[in-house]
């Protein structure tokens, strides 16, 4: 049983204990314990075991019953009777922009119907516009919410959301009255999928109107989805909706940390400003009154996060590391954390040419690395096992190393500081060995260990195949761990926390694969990864030369799992880079 297994069921508690209307905070009880749980060092097995489940921040003794259950009978009572309280359709339900879990209960219990298609001709006929509290306008919305949710689905990628959200961030930013801006929400702490995208604005009251005027008339968008006082929302045409908050400047900053988020991490926020004497809302921080109530009339001025954050007895925390993962012991202690930057990447590792799948052949590749100012190119097509994307036969990885010498030559004769590493990225085989002959293996630079077949491989076998790779000598990186792709293919069975501790001990790097669909090894074990002092390579697993410029994504991911530059493979110069290559234990 894995850290994950119990986080995705006691997630499942969560979503169903909101529409079966049970208590709001025991719910969230449920989620804060899902994340907590995926965020652990170490695995929850240990804590059974050791009967101290109540140790961990979050798990009570009701919580802490339900995974010792799970373990034990693979179910959760408290989860079953949701389930047959809770009809499996209505959870779809929650995907549908602007239905929350109250109206999904109403028109559940008012017109009986528990799928999407009925909930679209419920709208169509009328009734669900007949319901009190709702109307013609709201099923409109409905009908046209899941129309986009079949199209797009509910959440998009990293990449695909800043595509959307820095052209009218930056048309938002430089409109007439705009005092203030910033991109908020989870897009803004580089979260690896994105639901809405939200933008916060300060100005005067005077301004608003023009500025929402402005924003529902920018190019991009193709609705209004809604138009109030102070929050204007649209959908633009990828489907995305985008929501623009105005507030007054004086309100700004509080605004900005609280639509930011985490709401995990602005739980506590509220609570270390309550220990204080004080209450931080999205308006600002107040002084508490001798009841312990918001004295609105005594604000505790504040221009700034970094301000409030100072008032609560904390440095400035990026919004990268706000998701209440250790952050708040580390922030009290430290000003800062040195993090890598897109521009310490000196190499482009792991990349494909047309020898296998890739689009350009390697001299393409190796032009536009250097046009983007790299110093090196780690070529890494597929090996011979995965023939379906054109995997190098031993003669062709030969005549490959041949091709790559004569560019070197050239290049170095042209007078380009520039080097091309003769790497592969070699199938992980059902026993853990890698794709070549031991003769062919010690003639490469590198070898990135990767799996691309039978990923749903139970977890001992699965464990086991990885460990022999990483123990492999010949393995330097590994790569995309887990398999997932984001919105289409869950991750493989493994229990990460140790294939780290064992990468570590080996002296083999984890790959940061930096394609937005992979992303992956995932931010939520940087904490563990920091802890043993794991390496990484930020690596594009580029097939096109314009997938090059995916190391940005794959950079805001290793801030978010808390990586220093010199844990960053492709932070070396070519000559570094080298001589890791050639380390031994």
């Amino acid at each position: 049983m894995t850290n994950q297994e119990v986080a995705k069921k006691l997630r499942e508690v969560y979503n169903l204990m909101q529409l079966a209307g049970e208590n709001r905070f025991r719910a969230i009880a449920f989620d804060r314990a899902a994340q907590t749980i995926e965020g652990l060092n170490d695995e929850i097995l240990t804590y059974i075991k050791e009967d101290s489940l109540t140790d961990i921040k979050g798990i009570g003794k009701s919580i802490a019953e339900d995974i010792k259950t799970f373990h034990e009978t693979g179910t959760m009572p408290v989860l079953e009777d949701l389930k047959k309280r809770v009809p499996k359709g209505l959870i779809e339900w929650t995907n549908i922009s602007g239905l929350g879990p109250k109206n999904i209960v109403k028109i559940h219990k008012e017109l009986g119907i528990t799928t999407i298609s009925e909930l679209r001709e419920a709208c169509q006929s009328g009734a669900v516009a007949d319901l009190p509290g709702l109307g013609k306008k709201s099923a409109e919305k409905i009908i046209k919410s899941i129309e986009y949710l079949e199209q797009y689905g509910e959440r998009c990628l990293l990449n695909e959301a800043l595509e959307i959200a820095e052209p009218i961030f930056k048309f938002v930013r430089n409109l007439d009255g705009v005092i203030e801006a910033e991109i908020a929400g989870s897009l803004r702490r580089s979260r690896e999928t994105i639901g809405d995208i939200d933008i916060l604005v300060a100005a005067e009251p005077k301004n608003t109107e023009d500025i929402f005027d402005a924003f529902v008339n920018h190019e991009l968008v193709v609705e209004i989805l809604g138009r109030g006082d102070t929050k204007s929302s649209v959908r633009s045409e990828t489907g995305r909706q985008v929501d623009l908050r105005i507030v007054k400047p004086d309100e700004y900053p509080a605004a900005l940390m609280y639509f930011t988020g985490s709401k995990e991490h602005n739980i506590v926020l509220r609570q270390r400003a309550r220990d204080r004497g004080m209450a931080l809302n999205e308006y600002g921080l107040f002084k508490l009154t001798d009841d312990k109530d918001t004295d609105f009339d005594q604000p505790v001025e504040s221009n700034s996060e970094s301000e409030i954050y100072q008032k609560l007895g904390l440095n400035f925390i990026i919004p990268e590391h706000r998701e209440d993962r250790n952050e708040f012991k580390y922030y009290e202690d430290n000003e800062e954390m040195e993090l890598v930057q897109e521009s310490d990447i000196r190499g482009v590792v792991h990349a494909h040419s047309t020898w296998s799948d890739g689009k350009y052949s390697i001299k393409q590749m190796a032009e536009a690395s250097m046009e983007r100012g790299y110093e090196y190119l780690g070529i890494s097509d597929h090996s011979k096992t995965a023939a379906y994307a054109g995997g190098l036969s031993v003669d062709e990885v030969k005549q490959q190393w041949d091709e790559i010498d004569q560019l070197n030559e050239e290049f170095l004769s042209a007078g380009n500081n520039f080097k091309i590493f003769k790497g592969i990225e070699s199938d992980i085989l059902a026993d853990g060995s890698l794709d070549y002959p031991v003769e062919i293996l010690e003639g490469f630079d590198f070898v990135i260990a990767s799996v691309h077949s039978s990923l749903e491989l139970p977890l001992d076998k699965m464990m086991k195949r990885f460990e022999n790779a990483i123990k492999n000598p010949f393995t330097r990186i590994l790569g995309h761990p887990t398999g997932r792709l984001l919105l289409r293919r869950e991750e493989g069975n493994l229990d990460l926390n140790k294939l780290i501790e064992l990468a570590a001990r080996e002296n083999t790097a984890i790959e940061i694969n930096a394609n937005p669909r992979r992303l992956d090894l995932d931010w939520r074990y940087g904490n563990k990864a920091q802890e043993v002092g794991l390496m990484t390579s930020i690596n594009p697993d580029a097939h096109t030369t314009d997938g090059i410029d995916d190391i940005r994504y794959g950079v805001m991911i290793a801030r978010k799992g808390k990586y220093s530059p010199d844990r960053v493979l492709n932070t070396k110069s070519s000559d570094q880079f080298e001589q890791w290559l050639k380390e031994e234990l």
